[in-house]
């Protein structure tokens, strides 16, 4: 998942996708602590594209305020 992807997408799926992305670190976490998890590189992208949305999300958050002043 890139940046562009994510520009393309209204918040209300944004705020699905980081819903969907915390689940599944939560899943991942679970899984590791169990020592069930294989491909421990996956927490770490789950991580980042958490970070990656949440990120759009502050950005169209602030383009929004910026238009109403």
């Amino acid at each position: 998942m890139n940046a562009g992807e994510l520009r393309d997408k209204t918040a209300d799926q944004l705020n699905e996708e980081l819903a969907n992305l915390k689940k599944e670190a939560f899943n991942l976490r679970f899984q590791q602590a169990t020592g069930q998890l294989e491909n421990t590189a996956r927490m770490r992208s789950v991580k980042r594209d958490a970070a990656r949305v949440k990120t759009i999300l502050n950005e169209k958050a602030r383009a929004a305020a910026g238009e109403a002043n």
